[in-house]
């Protein structure tokens, strides 16, 4: 974690997967695809100004929207949580996560996501959501390949 430019913090992760990034950038576009690792029920619609709502469970729902879908090079989007008790509204930190080809031929991803705009209290217990996430999406997307 970083601190931003008075904005928030940020949590920078980045991870090597074994899929091609037209692969692994689909887990972040496709509901079906993105219950596999970070939910149980999703509605995307991965257009700038799309939504991007993610269920983890009954009582923890991220919501927020598209800023940018760059298929298979980045995809943006907003971020929050629509409960109130998590110190993080729907939309007011942002997601940015770019896909780069890794290994000698390419058959990898290099995956770097930061999440900015993060409440100091609220840092760190996404930073541990990203570091529990981030290696379900890696064997997921593996298997997947």
């Amino acid at each position: 974690m970083t601190p931003d430019s008075g904005a928030g913090q940020e949590v920078r992760r980045e991870i090597v997967i074994k899929a091609r990034r037209e692969t692994v950038f689909n887990y972040f576009t496709d509901p079906a695809l993105i219950t596999q690792w970070k939910g149980q029920l999703a509605a995307l619609d991965p257009r700038p100004g799309g939504i991007y709502r993610v269920a983890r469970d009954d009582e923890h729902v991220i919501l927020g929207e598209y800023v940018e879908v760059s298929p298979p090079e980045r995809v943006v989007f907003t971020f929050g949580w629509e409960r109130g008790d998590i110190p993080l509204p729907p939309g007011s930190s942002t997601v940015e996560v770019t896909f780069v080809p890794h290994g000698d031929d390419g058959s990898e991803t290099l995956l770097t996501l930061i999440h900015r705009d993060l409440p100091p209290e609220a840092a760190g217990r996404h930073a541990q959501g990203w570091d529990y996430t981030l290696p379900r999406l890696a064997e997921v997307a593996a298997e997947a390949r």
